[in-house]
């Protein structure tokens, strides 16, 4: 028994879903605990095809507790959607499905300022989502935010957003946008509120209570480590924690109380939006991966940019989350390529250089020093024993272990929930 926690690795969309969707199935509880519906997980089993936003992706578990964590934000459309969504497919909800009372709420005008924020920025914009999640999250900190607690009383409700219109409204105008009207927010976040209300319980005793009988926890994470608010490509970044330290400010679960904490990396780089990239391809090879690889985004449709794989990155990622175990995700994307590249590290001016060292600026100058590895040329897709992979998939993989110091533990050959290798 164990708690265990999935981190993604990269810049997000490593195909953390199919590994949550592997560990669920031996999973008491399952728990999300930072982010919003900014971050995608897609999922496929014998229910269909899932792009899970914000409702734990473990769920699919008929045997697991779901839980929203404190530390989620979020979109009561997209909540309600997608809970209408699931059940609509047979996955039965009530007694299941426990959402924290603590969690902020984005409402109308997060959405309305993440856009303008943007489009101020001209040429300098960050290339968010437009969820309202930076907004959203900046009210939570400056003491602005509003909680699914507050809406219990409806008069509460109505003095904190008559607030918060008096702020807003204001900015909004001076943006060029028409004010919001409060009796159209209340009506339309009232009824919203209604649908979800039966599943909003307060989650810290039941998850105190579940790893005290030594039930199995399993926490997704959402995004990746270099989206981190602290330790990502600033200001290319996402609002929230998305380090495996974001636990227990995000759930309550402490720190001494994780057992394993699994790094997930596609077997190459992508990245959604803007920011530094050092191993990005602009040529055919990076065309080739994508279109392979079908790089859109879960979330926005966004196409992503490629790469090769970036152990520099991997290696920082697990030295700062403390990974027990790696995931590689689409090594089958790689079957047609000769010739396979590894950033093994980072110069600057001559001099080797880490991660660590700078911003996001010092990353757009640094220059990736790759190892060339020979291509497999051969189907890995579908592969469930290790045994089953080519000689130079293995050498991959092998040198993947090297270069990141941790140990590979999983190897995903397919976008099926069957289709992953357990080593």
């Amino acid at each position: 028994m164990a708690v265990n926690i999935i981190i993604g690795s990269q810049w997000g969309d490593e195909g953390k879903g199919k590994i949550i969707d592997n560990f669920s199935d031996k999973s008491d509880f399952v728990v999300r605990f930072n982010g919003g519906n900014n971050a995608g997980h897609t999922i496929i089993n014998n229910y269909g095809k899932f792009a899970m936003h914000l409702v734990p992706s473990g769920v699919f578990n008929k045997k697991a507790k779901a839980i929203i964590g404190n530390g989620v934000v979020l979109d009561l459309e997209v909540l309600v959607s997608e809970i209408d969504n699931l059940q609509k497919q047979g996955i039965r909800l009530k007694g299941r499905l426990f959402i924290s009372p603590r969690c902020h709420v984005i409402m109308p005008y997060h959405k309305l300022l993440d856009r303008l924020y943007e489009e101020a920025k001209g040429k300098g914009k960050t290339g968010t989502t437009g969820k309202g999640i930076g907004p959203v999250y900046a009210d939570k900190v400056s003491y602005n935010g509003i909680r699914l607690a507050d809406f219990f009383d409806k008069q509460v409700f109505s003095v904190k957003l008559e607030t918060q219109l008096l702020i807003k409204n204001k900015i909004l105008k001076a943006l060029g946008e028409k004010p919001l009207n409060q009796k159209e927010i209340e009506k339309k976040y009232l009824s919203l509120f209604k649908k979800i209300k039966p599943f909003i319980v307060e989650a810290y005793p039941i998850l105190k209570k579940a790893i005290g009988s030594k039930k199995n926890v399993l926490i997704e994470g959402a995004h990746g480590v270099f989206l981190d608010n602290d330790w990502g490509t600033y200001p290319f970044v996402t609002a929230s924690t998305v380090l495996s330290g974001g636990v227990t400010g995000g759930s309550g679960i402490p720190p001494k109380k994780i057992d394993n904490i699994v790094g997930v990396a596609k077997a190459y780089t992508t990245r959604v939006g803007a920011g530094p990239f050092p191993t990005e391809l602009f040529d055919k090879t990076g065309d080739k991966l994508t279109e392979q690889g079908n790089e859109y985004g879960t979330t926005t449709g966004r196409k992503r940019r490629c790469g090769w794989f970036d152990a520099e990155l991997i290696r920082f990622a697990a030295e700062i989350n403390g990974f027990t175990q790696i995931a590689i995700t689409k090594l089958d994307i790689l079957d047609n390529f000769p010739l396979i590249k590894i950033c093994t590290h980072y110069t600057l001016n001559g001099k080797k250089v880490s991660y660590e060292a700078g911003d996001a600026e010092f990353l757009r100058k640094v220059k990736p020093v790759y190892k060339t590895l020979p291509g497999w040329m051969k189907q890995t897709k579908g592969a469930k024993k290790y045994n089953d992979l080519p000689a130079n998939a293995k050498k991959y993989l092998k040198e993947l272990e090297i270069q990141i110091g941790v140990k590979i533990k999983y190897i995903s050959t397919g976008e099926n929930r069957n289709e992953i290798i357990n080593l």
